[in-house]
C-alpha cells in the first residue's frame, strides 16, 4: 500500500531537532508570543521577501484579519465585493463573509484550475474592492495579469498562499488591456500582492504539528493592525484599541515551524522532480494531467490528475493499493453553509469537482513507490 501522504514519515526527519525545540521552549518558560514566534516572523518574512511577517493560529484567520483590518483602515467597509475563485477550498469564502464583505465567485481557467483574469474583469463593478487570488494546488496564478487588472481598477490584491509555500515568480513584462506592467525581480508567494495569508496545517509544503498560519506583507500599518487584532485588539497589555480575537501563532509550533523552513526548498524541488516524471512517464489519454510551464512557479502541494469516471477510477486506486484524496468533492456553491450560491452555475468549476483526483506525491517517497503509481495509472 502506498499511502497517499506519510506525515510521520515527513516529520521524523527532524525528531531529533523537535526535541531540542521542544526542550528550549518548555525551559523558557515563555509560552506565548515568544521569541520562536518572533523568530519565525523574521525568518518566513525573509524567505518570502517581504518587510513584515504576523503569525496566526490558522490559516483562515490570516485571511480573516487582513480583510478585518483593511476595513478598520479604512482601505475596505463592509459589504465590499471581493472577488475570488469559485473551485477554491471554503475557507476563502468563509474569511470574506466572516470579515463582514461580499465574496463575488467566478470560474477558473481550466487549465491551471486557477482564477481567471479574464473572467475577473466581467464580475468588476463599482462596489468591486479587492480581488483574492489562491494559488491552487502550488500553482502561482498569473500575478501579471492579475496586479494589471487590480491597478487598472484601484483594487487590493490578497493572496491566499496556502498550498504555495515556496513558489517562484520569474521577471518578465507582460501588457494586458494596454496596461504595461514590468516585474524586474524574482518573487515569492506571499510577496506579489498588497497581504497574503499562509495555513501551516500538517499536510502543507511547509507543515506545523497543529495548526497554524501567518500574514506576509509590507504594509507596517496593515501589519501593525493585525498584530493587535490577532491578541484581542492589544497592542500593551490591558490596552485595548481595537475590537480583536484570540489568533495567536503557538510558541511551540513556530519552533517547529522554524526548524522545518531550512528544508523547503529541497523538500520542493524533491515534489518538482517526482511531478516531472509523472508528467513524462505517465501516458494514459483516460487521464488528464495538470498544467506545469516547467519553472519554479509550482511547489506540487498536490498533484491533481482529471478523469471522466471517477468512480470506476477511485476503485482501481484501491485495489492496487494506491492512496488518493479528492481536492475537493463538492464545490463552495453546492455546499449548505453557502446557500445564497447554490442556484448558481459555475459549469468550469463543478467539471473540475467532478473529475479531479489527487495522487501521492511528497519528498519522502521513493523511486519505487513513484514508479509503481506510474504503472498502476498507465495500465488503467
Amino acid at each position: 500500500m502506498i499511502n497517499f501522504l506519510d506525515l510521520h514519515k515527513i516529520n521524523v526527519r527532524f525528531e531529533n531537532d523537535f526535541q531540542n525545540q521542544f526542550k528550549r521552549f518548555f525551559n523558557s518558560g515563555h509560552y506565548i508570543l515568544g521569541p520562536e514566534v518572533e523568530r519565525f516572523e523574521t525568518g518566513f518574512a525573509t524567505y518570502c521577501g517581504t518587510d513584515f511577517c504576523v503569525g496566526t493560529a490558522n490559516g483562515l484567520d490570516a485571511l480573516t484579519l487582513i480583510f478585518k483590518s483593511y476595513i478598520h483602515l479604512g482601505k475596505l467597509q463592509l459589504n465590499d465585493e471581493v472577488i475570488v475563485p469559485a473551485n477554491t477550498y471554503i475557507a476563502s469564502i468563509l474569511s470574506i463573509i466572516n470579515a463582514g464583505l461580499r465574496p463575488v465567485l467566478v470560474e477558473p481557467d481550466l487549465e491551471t484550475y486557477n482564477i481567471s483574469p479574464e473572467e475577473i474583469i466581467k464580475h468588476i463593478n463599482p462596489n468591486t474592492k479587492a480581488i483574492l487570488v489562491v494559488h491552487l494546488y502550488g500553482l502561482l496564478a498569473d500575478m501579471d495579469a492579475i496586479n494589471a487588472i487590480a491597478k487598472s481598477n484601484r483594487l487590493l490584491v490578497i493572496e491566499d498562499a496556502a498550498q504555495a509555500h515556496g513558489a517562484l515568480k520569474s521577471s518578465n513584462t507582460i501588457k494586458l488591456s494596454a496596461v504595461e506592467v514590468p516585474n524586474s525581480k524574482i518573487r515569492k508567494a506571499g510577496n506579489l500582492g498588497d497581504a497574503a495569508a499562509f495555513s501551516f496545517y500538517p499536510t502543507k509544503n511547509l507543515g506545523a504539528l497543529g495548526d497554524a498560519g501567518a500574514v506576509t506583507t509590507n504594509n507596517p500599518d496593515l501589519a501593525e493592525t493585525i498584530k493587535m487584532m490577532r491578541n484581542y485588539g492589544s497592542s500593551k497589555r490591558y490596552v485595548n484599541e481595537v475590537i480583536g480575537v484570540n489568533s495567536r501563532l503557538d510558541e511551540l509550533q513556530a519552533a517547529f515551524l522554524n526548524v522545518k523552513l531550512k528544508q523547503l526548498d529541497q523538500d520542493n524541488e524533491i515534489r518538482r522532480t517526482i511531478a516531472k516524471r509523472y508528467l513524462r512517464e505517465i501516458k494514459n489519454k483516460k487521464l488528464i494531467l495538470p498544467f506545469y510551464s516547467g519553472g519554479n512557479d509550482h511547489v506540487f502541494h498536490l498533484f491533481t490528475v482529471r478523469v471522466s469516471n471517477r468512480i470506476e477510477f477511485e476503485a482501481y486506486l484501491k485495489s492496487h493499493g494506491i492512496g488518493y484524496l479528492i481536492h475537493y468533492p463538492i464545490p463552495p456553491h453546492q455546499q449548505k453553509a453557502l446557500s445564497m450560491y447554490n442556484n448558481n452555475n459555475y459549469d468550469i468549476t463543478e467539471l473540475i469537482h467532478k473529475t479531479i483526483i489527487s495522487i501521492p506525491l511528497s519528498p519522502v517517497m521513493t523511486a519505487g513507490d513513484t514508479a509503481t503509481i506510474i504503472n498502476v495509472l498507465n495500465a488503467y
